[in-house]
């Protein structure tokens, strides 16, 4: 039986839910429990590793016939650098108390494992349309899993949302979330939600093959 050819589309869409970076594949842990601790943080830091990972899958998948087997990971890198160099001197340039909130987590993009790995593994392989596609789906569901997890860190942590007060005055915020353990109890509780959709949407599924059989 012929497979079915996946449509532009999928690419896109396969990074938000089914092969989402952070809460299924466990894919750049480092910055999504380290800046997460407000939801701009995580919006920033979601937001710059988007721009690379596009603009790195579309300069890797445009130089794959000229880049040699031998220095594939060394030039991948050193194209992944460039434009980190780049997201680096505009977050400087547009707020610089941003720029020393995310500190050196942005240099980190470059060894962000999700990004070499879509280089390696989809944008190496593929023409840019889709190497494009890839890398735009795989870094908005980065910035979506940042978000909800700095969404709960900073109103429970902080009391606010986007810097805006979310409570009375009287609300006793929970210091451990905007703490580095906070990150982790966080992520823990969206991992949760998200096995027990995963498994209702196969459990559903299921049902419905056992039903056509």
């Amino acid at each position: 039986m012929a497979l079915k050819p996946v449509s532009p589309t999928d690419e896109f869409v396969k990074g938000l839910w089914r092969d989402n970076p952070v809460f299924i594949q466990v894919l750049g842990m480092c910055p999504a429990l380290a800046v997460s601790n407000t939801a701009i943080n995580a919006l920033a830091m979601g937001a710059a590793t988007t721009f690379v990972l596009v603009m790195a899958g579309l300069s890797v998948s445009l130089l794959r016939k000229f880049i040699p087997k031998e220095a594939r990971i060394v030039s991948y890198i050193c194209i992944i650098a460039t434009f980190v160099t780049c997201v680096d001197y505009i977050i400087m340039a547009l707020s610089i108390e941003l720029h020393r909130a995310l500190g050196a987590f942005i240099a980190l993009i470059v060894v962000n494992c999700l990004i070499l790995g879509r280089s390696e593994a989809f944008a190496s392989k593929n023409k840019p349309g889709r190497a494009m596609l890839d890398g735009l789906g795989m870094g908005v569901g980065f910035t979506f899993a940042l978000l909800f997890i700095g969404i709960v860190r900073e109103v429970l942590g902080s009391g606010t949302l986007f810097g805006v007060s979310m409570f009375p005055d009287g609300f006793q915020t929970w210091t451990i979330m905007v703490l580095p353990s906070g990150g982790f109890l966080a992520m823990a509780g969206w991992l949760l939600i998200v096995n027990w959709l995963r498994q209702k949407e196969d459990d559903a599924a299921r049902r419905a093959a056992e039903a056509e059989s």
